[in-house]
């Protein structure tokens, strides 16, 4: 038996935020138990924590979604980060810890909150004519609806979409017939003096998630793209509002850095026969 963890990450109220299943200490669970446990929650991700294998890392982290493994996933990694940390484990530095995973070493910070280093993008820049269209047959909208469209791959796979403000983000209702391969964000932006400053919301139903609840991989990004240009350096991004939930999510750019950041509370406990 193993020790478990879920944690609910990005949100401040209880059961708002995005849950992730953490599995403790890890090793000897092979790929194909890991791959069956991660359908069987049926949670966006479930992660493995094992030692690093990296001498500068802290520990290493194995991400999949119901239908398979990702190099990196936003979320995952703040609430894995907060179980690490709540089991007792103890980083080289006291307000930063290095994560081993499939994209490489990924940083988070410990202050407020914790918050990781966006990695670097995979594929990033202007969609072709074709992918436009898809783009916006799978969001079910007209090329009016959209003032900019990007890619923004940072291992799951995100083209994302501008469009005029929050409320046509909260509008969409995607055709999910026309998506293909592709996973899609939206962003919107809030009128001046709210309480967030964009809306965001995460289609991905080719890795067995059709809208996810807060997406910190997405979140970071929107903020490599947009951040200090069309959104300010610092910012609270706001998702889930369309599932019920209240995801808040902080960007905020340091020089060429995006940092994303949120809460997290653990909200079971126990222990999972795995590898046994």
């Amino acid at each position: 038996m193993r020790p478990f963890s879920q944690v609910d990450v990005f949100a401040t109220e209880p059961f708002k935020g995005n849950p992730v299943a953490v599995v403790h200490d890890a090793e000897g669970i092979s790929d194909d138990e890991m791959r069956r446990f991660a359908h069987w929650t049926n949670l966006s991700e479930t992660t493995f924590l094992l030692p690093p294998t990296d001498p500068g890392a802290d520990y290493r982290l194995r991400i999949f979604t119901p239908s398979e493994e990702l190099p990196f996933a936003g979320h995952p990694t703040i609430g894995s980060a907060h179980a690490w940390l709540e089991a007792g484990g103890v980083p080289n530095s006291d307000d930063l810890l290095v994560q081993e995973c499939g994209a490489g070493l990924l940083r988070i910070r410990r202050f407020d909150r914790l918050a990781f280093a966006a990695p670097p993008l995979l594929r990033h820049g202007p969609v072709t004519d074709a992918e436009r269209g898809q783009v916006l047959a799978a969001l079910d909208l007209t090329d009016d609806d959209v003032v900019d469209l990007s890619w923004g791959d940072n291992g799951p796979g995100w083209v994302v979409a501008l469009l005029r403000d929050a409320d046509a983000v909260l509008a969409v209702r995607p055709d999910w017939s026309s998506f293909g391969g592709l996973e899609i964000g939206v962003a919107g932006l809030h009128p001046p003096g709210s309480e967030c400053a964009v809306e965001v919301r995460a289609f991905c139903p080719s890795i067995g998630v059709v809208e996810d609840p807060v997406t910190g991989s997405l979140n970071a990004s929107i903020g490599q793209w947009l951040a200090g240009d069309r959104l300010p350096a610092s910012y609270v991004a706001a998702q889930g509002t369309v599932l019920g939930r209240a995801g808040r999510v902080h960007v905020e750019k340091v020089g060429d850095t995006v940092w994303v950041g949120g809460d997290a509370a653990t909200t079971i406990k126990g222990v999972v026969g795995l590898g046994v």
